[in-house]
C-alpha cells in the first residue's frame, strides 16, 4: 500500500500547501472540523501538520472556524474534474480508504498532486458526496 508521501506523488509536494488549496476548494458551505479532518487527512495524518493545513487557511482568509465549523470564504473555485483530475491506469492504493484500485484519480494543485483515489473516494474528498 502507498503511504502518504507515495512515490506516485511529486516530489515538489508541500502537504501544508496541499492541505491548504484542498481546503480552498471546499464544495460546502461548511464541514464540521472532523469532516475537513477527514479531507486533510489524505494529505497528511500528523496532527501537528493538519493543525498547521487548518491554521494556515485560516490565517490567509481562505476559511472562517469557529465552533467546530469551517466555512470557506469564498465560493466558486471548485476542482473541475476535466481539467483538474487526472486518471491513470495502474496498480495503486487509495489514498483515502486503502482499497486496491486499478484506476486512479488525482487531483492536480499548484502545490503537486493529490491522490491516488478510487472514483467513490475521489468525489467524497472534493465533496461531491
Amino acid at each position: 500500500m502507498f503511504g502518504v508521501e507515495s512515490a506516485i506523488v511529486s516530489e515538489r509536494r508541500d502537504p501544508v500547501e496541499l492541505g491548504v488549496e484542498l481546503l480552498a476548494h471546499l464544495e460546502h458551505g461548511e464541514l464540521s472540523v472532523a469532516d475537513a479532518l477527514d479531507r486533510i487527512e489524505t494529505v497528511t495524518t500528523n496532527p501537528q501538520v493538519q493543525r498547521e493545513i487548518l491554521d494556515t487557511a485560516v490565517m490567509r482568509g481562505l476559511i472562517e472556524r469557529e465552533n467546530g465549523v469551517v466555512r470557506p470564504r469564498s465560493q466558486g473555485s471548485y476542482v473541475n474534474f476535466d481539467s483538474d483530475v487526472v486518471v491513470r491506469e495502474g496498480e495503486f492504493s487509495c489514498q483515502r480508504c486503502g482499497a486496491a484500485i486499478s484506476t486512479g484519480h488525482f487531483v492536480q494543485f499548484d502545490g503537486g498532486e493529490l491522490g491516488p483515489f478510487g472514483s467513490t473516494c475521489i468525489r467524497k474528498v472534493l465533496g461531491r458526496e
